[in-house]
């Protein structure tokens, strides 16, 4: 059985935005281990998941710069 689910937002910032589709993501990982498949289609949601949920290794890390 397919169901759908449309939210609507209005005045969200860019930063909202990624934190809402981030936490989508999180719950769409968390159910899927009991057979539910939640599917995101949202602009940018791509982006904003490979961004989010991409691993941080020391090459990552910037070092402290002293002045």
């Amino acid at each position: 059985m397919s169901r759908k689910i449309t939210l609507i937002t209005n005045n969200i910032s860019h930063r909202q935005w990624s934190t809402l589709i981030l936490e989508l993501n999180t719950v769409s990982k968390a159910w899927k281990r009991f057979g539910v498949n939640i599917k995101i289609n949202a602009p940018n949601s791509e982006k904003i998941i490979k961004w989010g949920t991409r691993s941080h290794d020391e090459r990552d890390i910037q070092p402290p710069t002293h002045t």
